[in-house]
C-alpha cells in the first residue's frame, strides 16, 4: 500500500496550482498545502487569477493569497517573452507541450481558442516554476487547472499530477481530455474509491496503476465534542456552497414537513442560489428557525459545530465532502444522501444516516428520528469520530501525497478502514 511519506524520501519542491487560490470554498487544499508543509515539504502554490476579499474569511486564507504566485493580468509582451524563453531553453518540449495544447483543445473554435489562452498561462507558469528551481507540479480539478498544469510541466521539463474530485468534472470526461490527463499525469490523487472508479474507465490498464487513493482530510484534534444543547431543541447545521447540487432547498422542504418549532438550522455559505433558498425559507415560514450566516472561515467553522447536535448535507453529486469529516471528528452525527463516494464516509446507521437523494419526507424521518433519540445521535457520532481519524486526518493523507510526490509509485492503492 502506498504509505506516508519517511525520512528516507526526497520530495522535490513541489508547485501546487489552481485557478483561483485561495478561495473561501477550497480550505481543503489550504489545509492540504499547510500538512505538507508541517511535514518539511516546500510546496509554492501559484494561481491564474487573486480572489477578492469576499473570499479572505480568515487568517488561513489571507497568508495563503499574500505568498502565492498570480499569473494574470499579464500584458501581451510578458506573454511572449514567456513562450521566446520556453522556446530558447527548450524547442522540442515547446512542441511537445504546443502538440499536447492542441490535442486536448475542446471541440469547436471557441475550444481552441480557450486553450490558446491556456497555452499562454501554461508558459507563464511555466517561467515561474523553473525560476523557483519546482521539481513536480500538482494541481487540483480535473478541468482547467489540470489543462494548464499539463502544458505547463511539460514547458518546463518536470512532471506533474493532480487531485480528481468530481463528480461534475465526469459529466464532461470527453471534453476535458481526462484520459490524456490521466496518460500524461505521473500520478492521480483520487480522493474517493468512486472517483477512482470513474477515472479508471478513462484509463488504459497501465495508466489505471496510477490512480491512487489520497482523501482530502481534516485535523481531528482541532475538532471537541459540542455541549448538548437545551433539551427543547435541536439544532442542525449545514455547511456548503450554496448552489442547486448542495440541495438545501431540500433540507428546507424536510422541515417545513416536520412541522417542529423545536428544530433550528444554521446555514454556512454563500453562493448563486443563496437569495432562492431565503425566499423559500421565507415562503415556506421558517423565518424563525433558519439562519443563514454567510462565509465562515475554518476557526468559525470549528466553533459553529460546537453548537450542532446534528449536521446534514442532502447533496445530489459529492465526491467525499470535506464538510461531513468536519461533523465527524467532531463526534456529530450526519445526515446525507447516498451520492458519488459519500457513503465511503456516512455508513447508513453505523457511522450516520443515508436518506435518498431530493426526498424531503425522508430526510424529515431522518432528522426526526435523530432529534428523537440522543443514544442513536452519540453512538453515531462516536462511530464517526473513529472513522475520520483512521481514513480521513489530513497530516496522514499530506504524507501518502508526499511519498508519491517522492516518486513512490509502486505500491497497490490503498484499501479503507471501515470503523
Amino acid at each position: 500500500m502506498t504509505e506516508p511519506v519517511s525520512a528516507t524520501d526526497r520530495v522535490p519542491v513541489v508547485g501546487y496550482f489552481t485557478m483561483e487560490y485561495p478561495r473561501a470554498t477550497d480550505t481543503f487544499i489550504q489545509r492540504e498545502v499547510a500538512s505538507l508543509r508541517r511535514l518539511g515539504v516546500d510546496v509554492r502554490s501559484y494561481s491564474a487569477r487573486r480572489p477578492g476579499d469576499e473570499h479572505m474569511v480568515g487568517e488561513e486564507q489571507r497568508t495563503e493569497r499574500a505568498g502565492t504566485g498570480y499569473l494574470l493580468p499579464a500584458s501581451p509582451a510578458a506573454v511572449a517573452a514567456a513562450q521566446a524563453a520556453a522556446l530558447r531553453r527548450s524547442p522540442g518540449a515547446w512542441r511537445r507541450a504546443a502538440t499536447l495544447a492542441r490535442d486536448t483543445a475542446r471541440a469547436g473554435t471557441k475550444g481552441h481558442l480557450y486553450q490558446g489562452f491556456y497555452f499562454a498561462e501554461a508558459a507563464l507558469l511555466a517561467e515561474r516554476l523553473v525560476a523557483d528551481g519546482v521539481g513536480h507540479l500538482h494541481a487540483h480539478f480535473g478541468d482547467v487547472a489540470t489543462s494548464v498544469a499539463m502544458i505547463a510541466a511539460e514547458l518546463a521539463g518536470i512532471p506533474y499530477s493532480f487531485t480528481l474530485h468530481g463528480p461534475g468534472v465526469f459529466f464532461d470526461a470527453n471534453v476535458w481530455r481526462l484520459d490524456a490527463k490521466i496518460e500524461h499525469a505521473a500520478f492521480v490523487s483520487c480522493i474517493s474509491w468512486f472517483c477512482r472508479s470513474q477515472a479508471e474507465l478513462l484509463s488504459t490498464p497501465e495508466a489505471a496503476a496510477k490512480l491512487k487513493i489520497v482523501h482530502c482530510g481534516v485535523d481531528p484534534d482541532r475538532y471537541a465534542r459540542p455541549e448538548a444543547g437545551d433539551a427543547g431543541s435541536i439544532r442542525l447545521t449545514f455547511v456548503a456552497r450554496l448552489a442547486n447540487v448542495k440541495g438545501l432547498g431540500v433540507l428546507l422542504d424536510a422541515l417545513a414537513l416536520l412541522d417542529r418549532r423545536d428544530v433550528t438550522l444554521a446555514v454556512v455559505g454563500d453562493g448563486p442560489d443563496r437569495e432562492r433558498w431565503e425566499q423559500q425559507t421565507a415562503r415556506l415560514g421558517l423565518g424563525d428557525q433558519v439562519t443563514f450566516l454567510g462565509f465562515r472561515s475554518q476557526s468559525e467553522v470549528a466553533e459553529q459545530l460546537g453548537v450542532t447536535d446534528v449536521f446534514v448535507l442532502p447533496s445530489f453529486a459529492e465526491g467525499v465532502p470535506v464538510t461531513l469529516m468536519e461533523p465527524g471528528a467532531a463526534g456529530i452525527p450526519v445526515i446525507a444522501t447516498n451520492v458519488g463516494g459519500v457513503t465511503e464516509l456516512v455508513i447508513d446507521g453505523e457511522t450516520g444516516l443515508v436518506v435518498p437523494p431530493g426526498d424531503a419526507a425522508a430526510l424529515a424521518d431522518a432528522v426526526a428520528r435523530l432529534a428523537d433519540d440522543p443514544a442513536l445521535r452519540r453512538r453515531l457520532g462516536d462511530a464517526a469520530a473513529r472513522k475520520v481519524r483512521a481514513d480521513f486526518d489530513s497530516l496522514t493523507e499530506a504524507g501518502r501525497l508526499a511519498g508519491l510526490f517522492a516518486g513512490r509509485l509502486d505500491g497497490p492503492v490503498r484499501p479503507p478502514v471501515w470503523s
